[in-house]
């Protein structure tokens, strides 16, 4: 089997081209100028969607993957260099919320005959499991602010506004939107101090062919930044990246890691 992958920022795509090709696949990754970090064997401007159709069709590709960020903001600041088929994408969109945009945008590659299929089955070993994570244990006011936030911050996914809250002492401290999980994390630091508590979470229905939430050593790297002590995770529905590092930067920075 051969399949795309169309390759966001950070460290998924390449967890996915590792472990699709030990199975045999054919992994041909097309990469975003300045947002893709994976190698990538072709790269595109951003919003140029005909060029992308052209290059599948070349290559004779129908199946496809999209893993890695792509900035909701990337709308915003390069619209104007959008072709036309990215701005009929647009228009058709009811709103501009990350998971409608992207769904038009997989309608309209599936209505030329293209399939996206769930990179999940590949990537399943990342996925976080139930309990303790890493060698730190929760607090006793941690583990009550998990719990307390955790049905929050699946609100808040649902209305596809952010996979992220931070909180502390039973009160939301900050809400990831447009700008991103750790700059949530840094304001949340800026407004509350130490002890604040990091919940990731997933839709209620997540779609895994889309925007799946991640967490790496990047991630624990600000909760060390702003002196928080434990990161809460949607067990089975979110995907820990470099496990080996990321275990090990929470455990010598004193973060407890955990699925909930």
């Amino acid at each position: 089997m051969k399949v795309c992958l169309i390759a966001g920022w950070g460290d998924l795509p390449s967890a996915f081209q590792r472990e699709a090709t030990k199975r045999g696949v054919e992994v041909f990754t097309v990469g975003v100028r300045g947002i893709t970090t994976a190698h990538a064997d072709e790269h595109l401007p951003v919003g140029k969607v005909g060029k992308l159709i052209n290059l599948l069709e070349k290559k004779q590709i129908k199946k496809i993957v999209m893993l890695g960020k792509f900035e909701h903001k990337l709308i915003f600041s390069h619209i104007f260099a959008f072709d036309s088929i990215a701005f009929s994408i647009l228009r058709r969109s009811k709103d501009r919320k990350p998971q409608t945009i992207v769904k038009a945008f997989m309608q309209e590659l599936e209505n030329r005959g293209f399939e996206f299929i769930d990179p999940k089955p590949y990537l399943e070993d990342l996925l976080a499991p139930i309990g303790k994570i890493g060698l730190v244990e929760p607090s006793k006011e941690a583990m009550e602010d998990g719990l307390w936030g955790f049905p929050i911050a699946k609100e808040i996914a649902n209305l596809d506004i952010g996979q992220t809250v931070v909180v502390k002492d039973k009160s939301v401290v900050s809400v990831e939107a447009m700008e991103g999980t750790q700059e949530a994390i840094e304001r949340a630091g800026k407004v509350a101090g130490r002890n604040c508590r990091v919940i990731k979470v997933a839709r209620k229905l997540q779609d895994f062919r889309i925007d799946v939430p991640t967490i790496g050593p990047k991630t624990v790297e600000v909760v060390k930044k702003i002196k928080g002590d434990a990161i809460f995770l949607e067990a089975g529905k979110i995907y820990i990246i470099d496990m080996e590092n990321t275990l090990r930067l929470a455990n010598i920075s004193n973060i407890a890691l955990y699925g909930l």
